[in-house]
């Protein structure tokens, strides 16, 4: 079973950018998807962004526009690009593999995420 470990979070002002990654502990199969989640505290986790393996991504409106993600071509790496960063954006961020059109359906067990907190 896969299993994956989330780095790159921080404290940042509003407006600001950080770069989340999340490797995974084998390479990637194809036809597999992964996604990006977050969870602000006394909320539920939510579904950001999904990337194939053939690179095709889909984005909760809430972040369109501002996030991107990708995948490194070993594919054992994912990527979270966040720019004009806000303060609802604060929140636990954590990756896992997932179905590309259910978000909630997910494949791998949840890492420990990390911390993004964005200050106004």
């Amino acid at each position: 079973q896969v299993q994956f470990v989330e780095s790159g979070g921080g404290l940042v002002q509003a407006g600001g950018s950080l770069r989340l990654s999340c490797v995974a502990s084998r390479r990637t199969f194809t036809g597999e998807a992964y996604g990006w989640y977050r969870q602000a505290p006394g909320k539920q986790r939510e579904s950001l962004a999904v990337i194939t393996s053939d690179g095709r991504t889909n984005y909760v409106d809430s972040v369109k526009g501002r996030f991107t993600i990708s995948r490194d071509n070993d594919k054992t790496t994912v990527f979270l690009q966040m720019n004009s960063l806000k303060p609802e954006d604060t929140a636990v961020y954590y990756c896992n593999a997932r179905n590309f059109v259910v978000g909630s359906i997910t494949y791998g067990p949840w890492g420990q995420g990390t911390q993004v907190t964005v200050s106004s």
